[in-house]
């Protein structure tokens, strides 16, 4: 019996090591591993906390403590790490705030770019100011936004356009726009002065919290957001015409005044239901568009797509109705986006019900519309095919339209 005994006594010693390191593991993962899963973002998840790679026994001695981790402690722990590791690619993402040598001329730059005494005898002065943004590298800025800037100006030669964008405010910026200019054209790209866009309006304070890291950037792209505050800085500034740059103009928008358009509508009341602001069209100063700003500021979200840029002028219009002319869909954006694909296909495609609608949906376009919004994000890698609705846009819009580079583009797109 005492033999046996001891026996227990000795297989007991014997395992208990191994089942208190059973237990701590166990308690180890479930406190910290299951906070990792939680709360990683994506890029980071495959870290572990700094107190895991530092309190997993390898071998325990039965009168040694077994070091329990505080899972507070690990998630503080990761937390911290993980902070510090988004802090570095949030402020990496607000480069395109930092100012430069040409950002801080953009005032200067642009007061001679508008004012019409600054203009030489080899210049066309201007009577219509169009806006747009470019974020992305100037390699991006390809053939569909070049004839973007065609189609304006084939319909407004007397406009200006400015670009605001810093990397199109460059030698490579320049080669892309010297077709303009060589046929006297006034376009230019500049690289905004942020904070003299944003002084004496609600998103100053904003701007100010964002770069010292007070603003929740969000999940969305900071440069979309940026793109959809600096359009209204602009038109708060200058008053004139923005667009985005997947939009071809179809027809002289010259009448416009203070006028945004409907993207959607309710099928029975007719009323719209969404608006957007992929083209907006203001006077200088204008109260809609200091709103539009002050929204902005006041209800920033960077975790909802849309939130700051068409949910949020849809949300001021409902407010101050009476102040802005709401177009229909049909201005600017006459297919939703979940429908521009009818506009690429030809009829070879397309059955005879969809044949009828191309023919109907092209007069009402020509009839109608001023703008067509191509929807990038869903249009991006369509195939444009011989005889589409698009094709005969583009040939009703074309300024160099006997150009190689324009032949070259329809030749590959419908070849």
């Amino acid at each position: 019996m005492p033999k046996q005994k001891s026996k227990r006594i000795f297989s007991f010693l014997f395992l208990l090591p191994l089942f208190l390191l059973k237990i701590s593991l166990i308690y180890l993962l479930f406190f910290s591993i299951g906070d990792l899963e939680e709360n990683s973002h994506p890029e980071t998840s495959i870290f572990l906390p700094l107190s895991i790679q530092n309190t997993i026994p390898v071998q325990v001695p039965v009168a040694v403590a077994v070091p329990v981790p505080d899972p507070e402690r690990n998630q503080t722990l990761y937390h911290s790490f993980t902070s510090r590791k988004m802090s570095r690619k949030k402020r990496m993402s607000l480069k395109i705030l930092r100012p430069g040598a040409r950002s801080k001329q953009f005032a200067q730059r642009a007061t001679e770019f508008f004012d019409p005494l600054n203009v030489n005898n080899n210049t066309r002065s201007c009577n219509l100011s169009f806006f747009m943004t470019w974020i992305s590298p100037s390699r991006y800025f390809s053939e569909r936004e070049l004839f973007s800037i065609e189609s304006l100006f084939k319909w407004h030669p007397t406009a200006c356009l400015l670009i605001m964008s810093t990397t199109m405010d460059s030698s490579k910026g320049s080669e892309l726009l010297k077709p303009f200019l060589n046929n006297g054209f006034r376009v230019v790209a500049l690289s905004p002065d942020y904070k003299y866009l944003v002084k004496r309006t609600p998103a100053e304070t904003w701007l100010k919290q964002l770069r010292k890291g007070e603003v929740d950037q969000g999940e969305v792209s900071i440069g979309q957001n940026i793109s959809n505050l600096i359009r209204l800085l602009v038109l708060y500034k200058y008053g004139g015409i923005y667009i985005d740059t997947d939009v071809i103009v179809v027809k002289s928008m010259y009448g416009l005044k203070n006028c945004i358009g409907a993207q959607t509508v309710d099928a029975v009341t007719r009323n719209w239901t969404r608006l957007n602001n992929a083209v907006l069209i203001f006077d200088k100063k204008h109260p809609v568009v200091l709103e539009f700003i002050n929204e902005f500021a006041s209800t920033f979200d960077g975790n909802k797509w849309g939130h700051n840029g068409p949910y949020l002028v849809s949300r001021v219009v409902r407010r101050v109705t009476n102040q802005v002319v709401v177009l229909p869909p049909i201005a600017f954006y006459p297919v939703d986006w979940s429908q521009i694909g009818g506009l690429f296909r030809g009829p070879g495609s397309q059955s005879k019900h969809e044949s009828q609608w191309m023919r109907e949906k092209l007069q009402w376009i020509q009839k109608e519309s001023y703008a067509v919004h191509l929807w990038n994000r869903e249009s991006r890698g369509m195939k444009l095919e011989k005889g589409s609705i698009i094709q005969r846009i583009m040939l009703g819009s074309c300024l160099f339209c006997n150009s190689t580079r324009f032949q070259s583009i329809l030749a590959l797109h419908t070849s």
